[in-house]
């Protein structure tokens, strides 16, 4: 891999012709499960090289912060382990290995299933990939603790890539895991080889990113991950840095990255209708969720492209993807450039469905609120005066679709800006400003005062 700088040309020309390498441990079983491990025949899944200790490594990894939901016999949203043993089984069987999760995701419920699913496997067969969330108390006892916590969830004495969770601006690096001693725990779990693979996941400025990499040659990170799609690649928002400049850092120092949010949180699978015919007009055998996962894997310096798969469509069709991945021509490269600049002109809020602002202490549906806006915002759905042509039936579209999908008592009318919620959107949308935004226009809708 090139360590000095790769520009735009340059990447085209490099993804366009990459050499992506694949790996071949045949098919195992355990408890009568098969499945079809780091590894399978050429027109199989696509792996990558780690080239700090030789894992092969599915381009395709799974995000565990989306696992399918139900209800228990109280009331409360429980995952559905059955459901979540059938998607690791179809994973496993088409060759994806990488497991992402959180002590964190889903309250806390997501290791647990997770580490469930993937017991019944060979624990050779697949990479358990966790993260160190100490973002409330972070004492070295209590991040200790946690770390532990994560071993015994995943049902196992070592953890293959382990993370310090959402570094960034103002996330606190230094109180979080220097000045507490954990870096130095965390280094000697990894020579004691408990910890494989030690990096950090990342939200934030150029500058937030700069300090991190200072500390590449004292603490030398394996991997990082960061949030890279044909949007945040030149046309990153917020506080966010442009994906580019964090490839092309970590490119620089031969550190290979794990990308997370390749569709914005499922805002590139649902573009508006326009953008999604050009997409199909382009690639009518592909799906427009498979033009970014096909970006995300283009760039060598990737490892893993990460998604929260929580239909069994959604995983099937991502790995038809990248089984093998086709990586994207240096036409089709500047043909997403376009559709990236097409999707400036649409008014959405950069919200990727997280859920790290919740729980709002108000009950409030932050994600729920947002998505709606945008779902109306991409469908033509947000009119803009009582004088437009469709404003009738675009109201009642609004007004009648928000009260099904967001209950009253959990709607924007209710948020005081507190901005308990800011401190933790990765994103940095100024979320109550957003709120009170949508709140005024419904209102405006209510009244017919647009």
């Amino acid at each position: 891999m090139k360590k000095n700088n790769i520009d735009r040309r340059e990447f085209f020309k490099t993804a366009g012709t990459a050499a992506l390498v694949m790996g071949g441990l045949g098919c195992i079983s355990k408890g009568g499960v098969t499945a079809s491990a780091a590894g399978a025949e050429s027109e199989g899944m696509t792996y990558r090289t780690n080239n700090g200790n030789g894992d092969k490594v599915s381009i395709l990894g799974y995000g565990c912060m989306r696992w399918p939901m139900i209800k228990d016999e109280n009331g409360r949203d429980i995952i559905d382990q059955e459901t979540v043993n059938r998607l690791v089984d179809y994973a496993m069987e088409h060759g994806v290995n990488y497991y992402d999760s959180s002590p964190v995701y889903l309250q806390g419920q997501s290791e647990k299933a997770t580490g469930i699913a993937l017991s019944r496997y060979p624990r050779e067969s697949y990479f358990v990939a966790t993260k160190l969330s100490n973002f409330s108390n972070y004492t070295k006892e209590n991040s200790i603790e946690m770390y532990q916590k994560s071993k015994e969830n995943f049902q196992t004495d070592y953890i293959d890539y382990y993370l310090l969770h959402s570094i960034g601006d103002g996330n606190g690096f230094r109180q979080r895991f220097v000045d507490n001693g954990m870096m130095e725990y965390l280094l000697e779990e990894r020579k004691a080889g408990r910890i494989r693979n030690l990096g950090f996941s990342f939200h934030g400025t150029p500058e937030g990113f700069d300090e991190l990499m200072a500390y590449h040659d004292q603490y030398h990170w394996d991997f990082v991950q960061i949030q890279l799609n044909y949007i945040d690649w030149t046309h990153a928002s917020g506080r966010n840095a442009k994906a580019k400049y964090l490839q092309e850092e970590l490119d620089k120092r031969g550190i290979q990255s794990v990308i997370m949010e390749p569709l914005l949180g499922g805002r590139l699978s649902k573009v508006p209708e326009h953008i999604a015919g050009r997409l199909k007009e382009r690639n009518p055998q592909g799906s427009v969720a498979s033009w970014a996962f096909r970006f995300a894997g283009t760039h060598p310096g990737v490892l893993c492209v990460l998604s929260g798969m929580t239909y069994m469509e959604h995983l099937q069709d991502n790995v038809g993807t990248y089984s093998p991945l086709k990586p994207l021509t240096e036409d089709e490269l500047a043909f997403l450039e376009e559709t990236a600049e097409l999707m400036q002109k649409y008014p959405t809020v950069p919200c990727n469905d997280c859920k790290y602002c919740m729980p709002c202490p108000y009950g409030i549906d932050i994600p729920a609120i947002l998505l709606h806006y945008n779902k109306c915002v991409n469908e033509g759905e947000i009119a803009t005066s009582t004088q437009d042509e469709n404003y009738r039936k675009a109201r009642r579209a609004y007004l009648v679709s928000y009260d099904r999908v967001v209950p009253k008592l959990r709607q924007a009318a209710r948020c005081i800006g507190c901005n308990q919620c800011m401190s933790h959107c990765p994103q940095s949308i100024n979320i109550p400003r957003e709120l009170h935004k949508i709140d005024r226009y419904i209102e405006n809708l209510k009244k017919d005062t647009l």
